[in-house]
């Protein structure tokens, strides 16, 4: 329709915003930021990073958390003192 009427498609950027999630109901979205970012790892871990439905996890965690935080765990699971076990 557009192109009929001689104007030009327009792609927006795009934001994610992450949505509601019944299992962290509070305000606080500290857990929900950290659940992510495992879930994440976990994701890739087990299905590669090629597999795109991990990156709904990624997009969740990185619009929740503060980038000191998971740039923080990353250096943590390169030097191998993560807390949590990501291999299962």
């Amino acid at each position: 329709m557009a192109e009929e009427d001689g104007q030009e498609l327009v792609t927006k950027p795009f934001k994610f915003v992450t949505g509601t999630d019944a299992r962290f109901p509070n305000v606080n979205q500290t857990k929900h930021c950290w659940q992510n970012y495992v879930d994440y790892q976990k994701c890739i871990t087990v299905k590669g990073e090629e597999f795109t439905p991990c990156n709904q996890f990624k997009l969740a965690y990185r619009s929740l958390c503060p980038s000191g935080w998971y740039k923080r765990w990353d250096d943590q699971r390169e030097a191998g003192n993560f807390p949590v076990k990501l291999d299962a």
